[in-house]
């Protein structure tokens, strides 16, 4: 994926597996706003909405949970602890290099800090005591959509 300073609506779209009213209903929402907004234009229209590079990382993440289950109410709670208790995006908490590292066990998602404090991320006020062997979970990664090939089928 080529990096640009700001990606259409369209584009992120065909990054994501969203569709372009997913992307304005969220917005309308408020569950992820774009970073510029669709505004009316002169001759009476609308521009598209934009989103930074790291607004399609976080929205890749959200897409892919979204497909695996995850309600919108309970994507709107990960995205406010991350911001009100942790004090970070969800692009900080993907992969292992953020103050917060996000890791999925079914349906589950667990928070787990650089000191080893590992939280359940639908009640992340208070670090989970872990007894016995380890939760099966893996780190939350960003995958982008695979684009679906058309075969064409030519009569004869």
């Amino acid at each position: 994926m080529r990096l640009k300073k700001y990606y259409s609506s369209r584009e992120v779209a065909g990054l994501t597996g969203l569709t372009a009213r997913q992307l304005q209903w969220w917005d309308a929402r408020r569950l992820f706003k774009s970073a510029v907004a669709s505004h009316r234009t002169e001759a009476g229209g609308f521009t598209e909405r934009r989103y930074t590079p790291l607004d399609v990382l976080e929205l890749q993440v959200l897409a892919d949970l979204r497909r695996r289950g995850f309600s919108i109410p309970r994507l709107r709670r990960l995205l406010a602890s991350l911001r009100e208790v942790f004090g970070i995006r969800l692009y900080e908490a993907i992969g292992d290099g953020g103050p917060l590292a996000l890791f999925i066990g079914g349906d589950q998602l667990y928070g787990r800090t650089g000191d080893g404090r590992l939280y359940n991320m639908d009640q992340p006020t208070q670090p989970l005591l872990m007894v016995g062997e380890e939760v099966a979970i893996r780190p939350l990664i960003v995958r982008e959509r695979k684009r679906r090939t058309r075969s064409i089928v030519r009569k004869p």
